[in-house]
C-alpha cells in the first residue's frame, strides 16, 4: 500500500462541468483541501464545484458561490474530508473564462 500527497490546478471557465479531478482504477482518493481563486483584479466570479460519482450526475458542493477580486474561497479543508472512489470525479467551473484558478490537495491511496 502506498499513499502519495498530490495536488493539482487549473484555470476554470465557463463550463461548470469542466473535469479537474478523477480517480482512476485501483485508486483511491482522499482529498485535503479544495481553494478557489479569483485572479480577476477588479470584478467579483461566482465558482461553483461538483462532484459527481460514477456513473452518476453531479452534485454541487459549492454552488455559484462569489468570489471577491483578488480573493480565495476554501471550498473544502481537512476538517470536511471528501473521498473519490474508482470512476468518480471533481468537476468545476465560473461565471467568466479565465478570472479564477482551482487548487485541489489531496493524497493518492493505492494498495497494488
Amino acid at each position: 500500500t502506498s499513499i502519495l500527497g498530490k495536488s493539482v490546478q487549473a484555470t476554470l471557465n465557463t463550463t461548470l462541468t469542466t473535469e479537474i479531478l478523477a480517480c482512476a482504477s485501483d485508486k483511491l482518493l482522499k482529498v485535503n483541501n479544495i481553494i478557489v481563486a479569483n485572479i480577476d483584479g477588479s470584478s467579483a466570479v461566482n465558482a461553483s464545484v461538483f462532484i459527481t460519482k460514477s456513473g452518476g450526475s453531479p452534485v454541487a458542493i459549492a454552488s455559484t458561490i462569489s468570489v471577491p477580486a483578488d480573493s480565495t474561497l476554501i471550498v473544502s479543508d481537512k476538517n470536511t474530508t471528501i473521498y473519490l472512489q474508482e470512476g468518480d470525479n471533481i468537476e468545476a467551473g465560473a461565471s467568466a473564462n479565465s478570472d479564477a484558478t482551482i487548487t485541489i490537495n489531496y493524497e493518492e491511496l493505492d494498495d497494488a
